[in-house]
C-alpha cells in the first residue's frame, strides 16, 4: 500500500497510506485530509478537491485530461501543478507521492 505525503499551505505534512487502484482524493478523504473538500464526490464536476502534484511527480501523476482542465478553470491559484485529486489514480509506483493542498478551495 503506497504512502502518500499531503502537505499543507503552512507546511504540515500527514503521510497516509492509500489503496493502489483509488484516487488521490480518496486517499484524502478516507484519512481526513484538511483542505481537500470534494463535493462532487469525485465526478470531476468541481473543483474542490484541488491539488498541487510536487515537481519531482508531475511526470508519474500525468497530465490532466480536457475535462479535468476546464474544471480547473473554478479552482482558486492554480498553477501549472495543479490537478484534480480525483482524477490521479494511485498505483504501487506512487509510493511517496507529494501533494500540496491550497490554502483554499474555489
Amino acid at each position: 500500500m503506497p504512502q502518500i505525503i499531503f502537505i499543507d499551505h503552512a507546511g504540515e505534512k500527514r503521510p497516509v497510506d492509500a489503496a493502489a487502484g483509488s484516487t488521490v482524493m480518496e486517499a484524502a478523504i478516507k484519512n481526513g485530509v484538511p483542505g481537500i473538500v470534494a463535493e462532487c464526490g469525485g465526478a470531476c464536476a468541481c473543483a474542490t478537491c484541488h491539488v498541487y502534484v510536487d515537481d519531482a511527480w508531475k511526470e508519474a501523476t500525468g497530465e490532466p485530461s480536457h475535462m479535468e482542465e476546464d474544471m480547473l478553470d473554478f479552482a482558486f491559484d492554480v498553477k501549472p501543478t495543479s490537478r484534480l485529486s480525483c482524477q490521479i489514480k494511485i498505483t504501487d509506483a506512487m509510493a511517496g507521492l507529494i501533494i500540496h493542498t491550497p490554502e483554499r478551495q474555489g
